[in-house]
């Protein structure tokens, strides 16, 4: 449960740094955090024997499979989110963040048999009101939040289910993307020279993402593979409420009534949750 609230509140604080390093573009944050990620978790892995635990996920197809496919997916929201934040469109990426919890409740639920009583279905229910109302101010289908919270969703689905230890997981999925990563980095340089590279302070937070990147998401996967889905998805409240407060405080994005009032149901959602999850909990320790 430690590890999960460190995650998140990790997360919360994130755009702050993606929002002083827009000017180098969504990509290549994106590829830079991936590489510096796997310098990281390289320093880590090699304090202990979990190399020998990765070299089996890459070796083993049924693993490898799993462990590819949630990388793509992570990749994806980490497009996303730095490309919602370089927009400004942080509001909606935040709002996308709120409904994650619906979306491992279903996957919970459709996927891993978990069941909901009548308190968590009202929870479900208000969070759909909830998206339909967001949907209205902003005037379009929510693309970010629903494709933000559907990537990081079944990531962390993915994430439960494969049979690897935190870093070594994480480690894992950065090897298959660090190709990439690379690759677009040296064609970045090669096309339009250093660029930021060429500036201390941007290449110093640059070379920050990767423990801003590797840090939570080994917490996230410490906590994701002890606690229930449906408990995760509890925890996931913090990081967009910080986010929203961000949004709005410092950087200045506009809150209409009608986004107010889906937001204001959301928390509702969430408060009713919360409140079912401490009764159940209390309930058990008394039992």
């Amino acid at each position: 449960m430690v590890a999960a609230l460190g995650a998140y509140l990790f997360w919360g604080f994130l755009p702050i740094l993606f929002h002083v390093l827009e000017a180098a573009g969504s990509v290549l944050i994106v590829a830079e955090r991936t590489l510096f990620s796997l310098v990281l978790l390289a320093v880590i892995l090699a304090s202990g024997s979990g190399f020998q635990e990765v070299r089996r996920l890459l070796t083993d197809w049924k693993t490898f499979r799993i462990i590819a496919l949630a990388t793509t997916l992570l990749v994806i929201n980490w497009l996303l989110y730095v490309w919602a934040v370089e927009t400004g469109q942080v509001l909606e990426a935040s709002f996308g963040y709120f409904i994650n919890p619906l979306v491992n409740v279903a996957i919970g639920m459709l996927i891993l048999g978990e069941r909901q009583n009548r308190l968590q279905t009202i929870a479900i229910g208000i969070a759909v009101v909830a998206i339909a109302i967001q949907a209205v101010g902003l005037g379009k289908f929510p693309f970010i939040a629903i494709s933000l919270a559907l990537t990081f969703g079944f990531y962390g689905f993915f994430r439960k289910t494969a049979p690897s230890g935190p870093a070594s997981g994480l480690f894992a999925e950065t090897v298959v993307a660090a190709p990439f990563a690379l690759g677009y980095v040296i064609f970045n340089i090669a096309s339009n020279g250093l660029g930021p590279h060429a500036d201390p302070m941007t290449m110093g937070l640059l070379v920050l993402t990767g423990p801003a990147t590797a840090v939570p998401l080994l917490l996230f996967a410490y906590g994701v593979r002890r606690l229930r889905l449906t408990t995760i998805g509890m925890f996931q409240y913090l990081a967009p409420s910080i986010q929203f407060l961000v949004a709005v405080l410092l950087f200045g994005e506009h809150l209409n009534a009608t986004r107010l009032l889906s937001f204001a149901l959301i928390w509702l959602s969430l408060a009713v949750f919360s409140y079912d999850s401490f009764r159940q909990r209390n309930f058990a320790r008394g039992a």
